[in-house]
Protein backbone atom coordinates (compact mmCIF):
# COMPACT_ATOMS: atom_id res chain seq x y z
CA UNK A 1 0.00 0.00 0.00
CA UNK A 2 3.06 2.27 -0.24
CA UNK A 3 4.02 1.33 -3.79
CA UNK A 4 3.09 2.90 -7.12
CA UNK A 5 2.52 0.86 -10.25
CA UNK A 6 3.84 2.74 -13.24
CA UNK A 7 3.59 2.66 -17.01
CA UNK A 8 5.56 5.37 -18.76
CA UNK A 9 6.10 4.11 -22.26
CA UNK A 10 5.50 5.80 -25.58
CA UNK A 11 3.32 2.85 -26.57
CA UNK A 12 0.91 3.20 -23.61
CA UNK A 13 -2.74 2.82 -24.57
CA UNK A 14 -5.97 3.29 -22.64
CA UNK A 15 -6.32 -0.51 -22.53
CA UNK A 16 -2.86 -0.95 -21.05
CA UNK A 17 -3.58 1.72 -18.42
CA UNK A 18 -6.93 0.12 -17.49
CA UNK A 19 -5.21 -3.28 -17.13
CA UNK A 20 -2.57 -1.73 -14.88
CA UNK A 21 -5.31 -0.13 -12.79
CA UNK A 22 -6.99 -3.52 -12.33
CA UNK A 23 -3.67 -4.96 -11.18
CA UNK A 24 -3.24 -2.01 -8.79
CA UNK A 25 -6.53 -2.81 -7.08
CA UNK A 26 -5.88 -6.56 -6.99
CA UNK A 27 -2.10 -7.13 -7.30
CA UNK A 28 -2.40 -10.88 -6.78
CA UNK A 29 -5.69 -12.27 -8.09
CA UNK A 30 -4.99 -15.56 -6.27
CA UNK A 31 -4.52 -13.88 -2.86
CA UNK A 32 -7.10 -11.32 -1.72
CA UNK A 33 -4.97 -10.49 1.35
CA UNK A 34 -2.37 -8.69 -0.79
CA UNK A 35 -3.14 -4.98 -0.33
CA UNK A 36 -3.86 -2.69 -3.22
CA UNK A 37 -1.13 -0.27 -4.23
CA UNK A 38 -1.03 3.41 -3.27
CA UNK A 39 -1.25 4.82 -6.79
CA UNK A 40 -0.92 4.26 -10.51
CA UNK A 41 1.52 6.59 -12.27
CA UNK A 42 0.95 7.55 -15.91
CA UNK A 43 1.70 10.30 -18.41
CA UNK A 44 -0.64 13.33 -18.21
CA UNK A 45 -2.65 12.31 -21.28
CA UNK A 46 -3.61 9.03 -19.57
CA UNK A 47 -4.66 10.51 -16.21
CA UNK A 48 -8.36 10.64 -17.12
CA UNK A 49 -8.29 6.95 -18.14
CA UNK A 50 -6.65 5.96 -14.83
CA UNK A 51 -9.00 8.15 -12.79
CA UNK A 52 -12.01 6.54 -14.46
CA UNK A 53 -10.68 3.02 -13.94
CA UNK A 54 -9.81 3.64 -10.28
CA UNK A 55 -12.87 5.64 -9.18
CA UNK A 56 -14.05 4.42 -5.78
CA UNK A 57 -11.13 2.03 -5.20
CA UNK A 58 -8.99 4.20 -2.92
CA UNK A 59 -6.03 3.90 -5.30
CA UNK A 60 -4.62 7.29 -6.27
CA UNK A 61 -3.43 8.54 -9.62
CA UNK A 62 0.01 10.06 -10.00
CA UNK A 63 1.33 11.66 -13.14
CA UNK A 64 4.78 12.54 -14.35
CA UNK A 65 5.01 16.07 -15.64
CA UNK A 66 7.58 18.77 -16.39
CA UNK A 67 9.16 17.12 -19.44
CA UNK A 68 9.68 13.68 -17.92
CA UNK A 69 12.27 12.16 -17.94
CA UNK A 70 14.66 14.91 -19.09
CA UNK A 71 13.26 17.88 -17.18
CA UNK A 72 14.28 20.04 -20.15
CA UNK A 73 11.45 22.28 -21.31
CA UNK A 74 10.38 25.89 -20.86
CA UNK A 75 8.76 26.56 -17.49
CA UNK A 76 5.47 27.49 -19.18
CA UNK A 77 5.28 24.01 -20.74
CA UNK A 78 6.10 22.36 -17.41
CA UNK A 79 3.35 24.32 -15.66
CA UNK A 80 0.80 23.56 -18.39
CA UNK A 81 1.69 19.86 -18.17
CA UNK A 82 1.23 19.96 -14.39
CA UNK A 83 -2.07 21.84 -14.49
CA UNK A 84 -3.48 19.51 -17.15
CA UNK A 85 -2.65 16.42 -15.07
CA UNK A 86 -4.15 17.90 -11.90
CA UNK A 87 -7.25 19.08 -13.75
CA UNK A 88 -7.71 15.54 -15.11
CA UNK A 89 -7.64 14.19 -11.56
CA UNK A 90 -4.04 13.40 -10.61
CA UNK A 91 -3.53 13.56 -6.85
CA UNK A 92 0.27 13.55 -7.20
CA UNK A 93 2.67 15.12 -9.68
CA UNK A 94 6.09 13.59 -10.23
CA UNK A 95 8.51 16.28 -11.38
CA UNK A 96 12.07 15.74 -12.63
CA UNK A 97 14.56 18.51 -11.93
CA UNK A 98 16.48 20.14 -14.77
CA UNK A 99 19.84 18.48 -14.16
CA UNK A 100 21.52 20.66 -16.78
CA UNK A 101 20.60 23.78 -14.80
CA UNK A 102 21.60 22.12 -11.53
CA UNK A 103 24.97 20.91 -12.80
CA UNK A 104 25.64 24.38 -14.27
CA UNK A 105 25.22 25.80 -10.80
CA UNK A 106 21.91 27.50 -11.58
CA UNK A 107 20.35 26.35 -8.31
CA UNK A 108 18.01 29.34 -8.23
CA UNK A 109 16.41 28.26 -11.53
CA UNK A 110 15.85 24.74 -10.19
CA UNK A 111 14.45 26.10 -6.92
CA UNK A 112 12.11 28.51 -8.69
CA UNK A 113 10.85 25.80 -11.06
CA UNK A 114 10.07 23.47 -8.17
CA UNK A 115 8.30 26.30 -6.33
CA UNK A 116 6.25 27.18 -9.41
CA UNK A 117 5.30 23.55 -10.07
CA UNK A 118 4.33 23.10 -6.42
CA UNK A 119 2.00 26.08 -6.75
CA UNK A 120 0.54 24.66 -9.98
CA UNK A 121 -0.16 21.39 -8.13
CA UNK A 122 -2.81 23.00 -5.96
CA UNK A 123 -3.96 20.28 -3.56
CA UNK A 124 -1.99 17.53 -5.33
CA UNK A 125 1.25 16.29 -3.76
CA UNK A 126 4.56 17.02 -5.47
CA UNK A 127 7.25 14.36 -5.76
CA UNK A 128 10.57 15.73 -7.00
CA UNK A 129 12.78 13.24 -8.83
CA UNK A 130 16.48 14.11 -8.63
CA UNK A 131 17.85 11.63 -11.21
CA UNK A 132 20.79 10.98 -8.92
CA UNK A 133 22.72 8.96 -11.51
CA UNK A 134 23.33 12.21 -13.40
CA UNK A 135 24.19 14.31 -10.33
CA UNK A 136 27.63 12.63 -10.17
CA UNK A 137 28.61 13.34 -6.53
CA UNK A 138 27.08 12.72 -3.11
CA UNK A 139 27.47 16.43 -2.37
CA UNK A 140 25.28 17.20 -5.38
CA UNK A 141 22.71 14.64 -4.25
CA UNK A 142 22.60 16.22 -0.79
CA UNK A 143 22.36 19.74 -2.25
CA UNK A 144 19.58 18.72 -4.67
CA UNK A 145 17.70 16.96 -1.86
CA UNK A 146 17.79 20.02 0.37
CA UNK A 147 16.94 22.33 -2.51
CA UNK A 148 13.89 20.24 -3.47
CA UNK A 149 12.61 20.01 0.09
CA UNK A 150 13.12 23.74 0.72
CA UNK A 151 11.29 24.54 -2.52
CA UNK A 152 8.19 22.63 -1.40
CA UNK A 153 8.55 19.00 -2.43
CA UNK A 154 6.27 16.68 -0.47
CA UNK A 155 8.55 13.76 -1.38
CA UNK A 156 11.93 13.33 -3.03
CA UNK A 157 12.85 10.36 -5.18
CA UNK A 158 16.16 9.04 -6.46
CA UNK A 159 15.50 8.45 -10.13
CA UNK A 160 13.19 7.98 -13.06
CA UNK A 161 14.47 4.49 -13.72
CA UNK A 162 15.38 5.65 -17.22
CA UNK A 163 19.04 6.49 -16.44
CA UNK A 164 21.79 4.23 -15.13
CA UNK A 165 22.83 4.13 -12.39
CA UNK A 166 19.43 4.71 -10.85
CA UNK A 167 18.85 4.24 -7.12
CA UNK A 168 21.84 3.01 -5.14
CA UNK A 169 22.11 2.36 -1.42
CA UNK A 170 24.72 5.10 -0.81
CA UNK A 171 22.62 7.71 -2.66
CA UNK A 172 19.53 6.61 -0.76
CA UNK A 173 21.41 7.07 2.51
CA UNK A 174 22.51 10.60 1.51
CA UNK A 175 18.91 11.50 0.67
CA UNK A 176 17.60 10.01 3.93
CA UNK A 177 20.20 11.96 5.89
CA UNK A 178 19.14 15.17 4.11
Amino acid sequence: SMVDLTTLEGADTPGKVRALCAKAVRPDPADATVPKVAAVCVYPDMVDVAVGALRGTGVGVASVATAFPSGRAPLEAKLADTRAAVQAGASEIDMVIDRGAFLSGDYLKVFEEITAVKQACGEAHLKVILETGELVTYDNVRRASWLAMRAGADFIKTSTGKVSPAATLPVTLVMLEA
